[in-house]
């Protein structure tokens, strides 16, 4: 690469490479390929006997050109007017799809729905693969083979063994040596994620030209024991395991407790924990660590997905979303330790891996009893002491509430024998409008005093709500003078706020003559309304409703007034009552008892009321000062209460044969299966899955999980689809190597750091990155790696190096509760705004942001970092003109030039310069244009030059 600092400028010419985002693509396989091959292609793709309408949907130019219409029959985010969709929902007469066939399952269409919203990302634009349907006897299925025999054949280690080996084929060699400068960097950032410092470079120099392979061991084994290492690939496997700390869908509410399963995963990677036991713990960590924290924790990677929350009450939505819940598990499993999309067998058998539907079912079963929440995560000693400090508050409690219940029984046995005697001589309010009408009086302001609400029997309480509140004028046809139109204001607490929109849920809602949104009652719970002049009045009419009587709105209404007064005043100082609900039929007897209470309770029973609810008020100090168990977004577990039934068509409402929690059939032959009883305990189900998938002869966990190791440290793995091992996924490119690093993790007790080594010392790895084209024109990706693949820092590490080379960045303490670069604003649902200034307490390591799903965050969405809605096992690599502006112009980026330039020496700023950011001198070329560059711009120009330089953020 050439030395030079390129000014960010040069980007701005830059074209976007033609790669979609990850998440999207894995959406479109997981959610969207199924359907279309079982559903579709019958009729619509180049194998079909008779092609229908004339349209392929086995390709995306397919869609794009259509049918007969020569219309694309899908409108990139626009679900409503794409044909598709519409066929498919039966909204088009005539062209109901699938043809002759049943409505596909609603769960199904809304996932195309969303496919569509997401813009239709369609990874099908090479030659179409035809739709076969692999068996056992693929390759990711199939015992590791046994090596041993390559290795006797090979002159050098291993992995260059198998490297050279398939390199000679092609009549290839390797690369020469990487200089000293360029592989300690290499190896710096690929283990740690950040720059080595320029007398670390000048040391490993010195000692790599004394003895290369002393230095070089020297160097891995240093940088493997650094804690930033646990930082580095921490990163990756939140990646793999869709790590996000937002609940993601329609809400998006922040998770401000999920933070200890990154530290718990940063950690196990530190201590090279062996990954047979991180699985496990990650699916049944409670069970096996059962008061420690440390091990516990690790099952929060159950609930670490997007979690749809709304709540529906249909039953139909309810299982649906719950279905969908569980296939998020599945989904995360099977792809994060199995390379193999078995959610694909949830509506039908895999249309591609050897996986029928009842697989897909057997796995659910082990998950029946998670459930999405917090649960308290502690260790024995913790809880013991916090019952301890419990006990005796809980006695006092106990005792309190005991006297306090015996005198309320003795109050409210008089109280309903006078609610007996009660006589409304009014009927009971309405939601859809209750009337209150008085004498004709002359007010400036009205005010509706609440009392009480529906929801709550004699006492003050929140969610309150008001539709409209009409003010009547005492004329022969009245009119409503309590309307914003006409100058009337409205004053009252609000119960709710909504950042993103101040205006919502206020009072003045009560006043636009609109009956959509509400006041939401706050504390007090008054409302005031302020006429322009006097108004001569003689009603009022309150109303809790949206819509007409035959809506149900009692899912969204929320609590009405039933107790109240209405008072009126001219001068805002003096008020006078002159209506009220007194005589109205109680909502519920259980008001009719509590307004009655107020009649029969003597002045002693109230005094002693209030001295044991001061006493209690008491205690309760005290219990809250006593210091919570911890807690964390860690599920909660429960006995499952049905046996599992396959889902016809993926189908909820539609149970066929019931499934026992067992190991995959497709399998059976490759590692001993489990099978458990219907009753089997709910954390054993977890267990034994994991036991199972960890099972020394499971090849398939070992491949995958060498394959990961293997990728992050060149860029690609072996087999280039991570967690696809399947007949979708691609094969390796080199088998044996792949089964040999394998074996060696097995070896090694599944520990990474050992394979770690083996991979860095070895010459494939510390070759040079020089392009030559003869070998280009034979393996023009370097797939057969001929040359060290250069690469772009990720969006992580680029942040942490602009904060590095500024000597801003903050490495302790380390872990604890993430920062935010956005600014989260929730209400009913959570909006997320990119914050222009990043302050000192956000200069730490990027892995500790907490990143909320469909949140923007500058520079690191810039770079590529994913939306976690769904894993990430390989990032999208774009160049865009965003990165460009953002490096040149950004207030980060700008601070950041700043902080480096005061580092910088006054007088030759020029050397310390080239020394902090690329670890050497500059030519003499670059000494030219510098001092020009100095002699007119300045230090902090030249630092926000150089931030925005190729060399800094690309490695050879």
């Amino acid at each position: 690469m050439k030395h030079s600092y390129l000014l960010v400028l040069a980007f701005l010419g830059s074209a976007a490479l033609p790669l979609g985002a990850a998440a999207d693509v894995a959406f479109f396989e997981q959610k969207v390929r199924p359907v279309l091959v079982e559903h579709c292609y019958a009729c619509h793709s180049a194998e079909a006997k008779k092609l229908k309408g004339n349209l392929y949907l086995d390709s995306k130019a397919g869609w794009e050109k259509g049918g007969d219409s020569g219309q694309p029959v899908i409108i990139p985010g626009k679900p409503e007017a794409s044909l598709l969709i519409r066929t498919l929902q039966h909204l088009e007469p005539d062209l109901e799809m699938p043809p002759k066939k049943p409505k596909l399952p609603e769960a199904v269409i809304a996932d195309l729905i969303t496919w569509v919203k997401m813009g239709a990302p369609d990874p099908r634009t090479g030659v179409k693969m035809e739709a076969k349907r692999a068996d056992k006897t693929w390759w990711s299925l199939q015992p590791l083979r046994d090596v041993s025999s390559d290795l006797t054949k090979f002159k050098t280690g291993a992995i260059d063994g198998f490297i050279t080996q398939a390199l000679a084929e092609k009549k290839l060699v390797l690369n020469g040596p990487a200089e000293a400068r360029v592989l300690i960097r290499r190896m710096s950032y690929d283990v740690t994620g950040l720059p080595p410092t320029a007398a670390e470079v000048a040391a490993f120099e010195m000692a790599y030209t004394a003895d290369a392979e002393a230095a070089t061991t020297a160097l891995v084994d240093r940088l493997l024991a650094s804690p930033r290492y646990g930082e580095q690939w921490g990163r990756h496997w939140l990646d793999v395991v869709r790590f996000g700390e937002s609940n993601g869908f329609e809400r998006n509410f922040v998770i401000d407790d999920l933070w200890p399963f990154r530290d718990y995963v940063i950690r196990s990677l530190n201590a090279d924990k062996p990954f047979n036991q991180f699985i496990t713990e990650h699916l049944a960590g409670d069970v096996i660590g059962k008061d420690e924290p440390e091990v516990e924790v690790g099952s929060a990677f159950l609930v670490a997905g997007a979690y749809d929350d709304v709540g529906n009450q249909d039953p139909v939505a309810q299982k649906n979303i719950r279905a969908a819940t569980l296939d998020d598990m599945i989904t995360a499993t099977g792809g994060a330790f199995l390379g193999l999309t078995i959610n694909c067998a949830r509506c039908h058998h895999h249309k591609f891996d050897p996986i029928p539907t009842e697989d897909y079912y057997r796995l659910r079963a082990a998950f029946e009893g998670v459930t999405h929440g917090r649960r308290v995560i502690a260790s024995a000693e913790q809880r013991a002491a916090h019952a301890a400090a419990m006990k005796p508050l809980t006695a006092r409690m106990a005792k309190l509430n005991e006297t306090k219940a015996a005198l309320n029984a003795q109050v409210e046995q008089r109280a309903k024998a006078a609610y007996a005697q009660m006589k409304p001589t009014r009927p009971k309010i309405d939601v859809h409008g209750t009337e209150e009408t008085f004498p004709p009086v002359e007010a400036r302001q009205v005010r509706f005093v609440i009392q009480s609400l529906t929801t709550e029997p004699g006492g003050k309480a929140g969610a309150g709500k008001l539709t409209e509140f009409q003010v009547w004028s005492a004329e022969t046809t009245p009119r409503n003078v309590a309307l914003a139109s006409l100058g009337t204001q409205a004053a009252g607490a609000k119960s709710a706020t909504a950042e993103d929109f101040p205006e919502a849920y206020g009072p003045q809602l009560c006043i636009d003559g609109q009956f959509g949104e509400q006041w939401f009652i706050g504390h007090p719970a008054v409302l005031t309304l302020t006429f322009p002049q006097v108004q001569k009045i003689q009603g009022i009419t309150f109303i809790n409703a949206k819509g007409g009587r035959e809506i149900d709105e009692s899912k969204v209404r929320g609590a009405t007034p039933c107790e109240y007064e209405v008072q009126v005043s001219l001068d805002g100082q003096t008020w006078q009552t002159v209506a009220s609900d007194a005589g109205r039929e109680a909502w519920s007897p259980a008001h009719g008892i509590a307004k009655a209470r107020r009649t029969v309770i003597t002045k002693e029973e109230t005094a002693q009321l209030a001295k044991l609810d001061r006493d209690l008020a008491q205690v309760q100090r005290k219990v809250a000062a006593v210091p919570a168990l911890p807690q964390v977004w860690a599920g909660t577990h429960a006995q499952p209460k049905e046996a599992t039934f396959v889902h016809v068509g993926g189908d909820p409402m539609k149970p066929a044969a019931a499934v026992l929690p067992s190991s995959l059939q497709v399998l059976a032959d490759l590692t001993p299966k489990f099978a458990l009883s219907q009753d089997a305990p709910e954390g054993q189900r977890r267990l034994e899955l994991a036991r199972w998938i960890t099972n020394d002869a499971n090849a398939l966990t070992a491949r995958v999980l060498a394959n990961r190791v293997w990728q992050y440290h060149f860029g690609t793995g072996l087999v280039d689809t991570p967690s696809d091992f399947g007949f979708l996924g691609s094969q390796p490119t080199h088998p044996a190597l792949l089964d040999y690093l394998a074996r060696r993790l097995i070896a090694h007790g599944w520990r990474l750091k050992p394979l770690h080594r083996e991979i860095l010392l070895s010459q494939t790895y510390r070759q040079s990155g020089q392009h030559r084209a003869e070998a280009a024109q034979v393996d023009q990706e370097a797939r057969l790696l001929w040359r060290f693949p250069p690469r772009r820092l990720t969006a992580e590490e680029v942040r942490d190096t602009l904060l590095t080379v500024a000597g801003m960045l903050k490495l302790e303490p380390a872990g604890g509760p993430g920062f935010r670069l956005y600014k989260a604003m929730q209400n009913n649902v959570t909006t997320y705004t990119p914050l222009d200034v990043h302050g000192p307490e956000t200069y730490r390591r990027a892995v500790y942001h907490q990143n909320a799903r469909a949140s923007v965050v500058d520079v690191l969405n810039d770079f590529d970092l994913p939306d976690i809605s769904f894993a990430a096992p390989r990032r999208a690599n774009t160049t865009t003109p965003m990165q460009a502006l953002t490096l040149l112009n950004h207030a980060f980026t700008l601070d950041m030039a700043a902080a480096l330039a005061q580092r910088l020496d006054a007088r030759d700023p020029l050397p310390q310069a080239y020394e902090i950011l690329f670890q050497r001198a500059p030519t003499e070329a670059e000494r030219q244009a510098g001092a020009r560059f100095l002699e007119t711009q300045g230090r902090t120009a030249l630092a926000r030059a150089l931030l925005n330089a190729n060399e800094l953020i690309y490695l050879e």
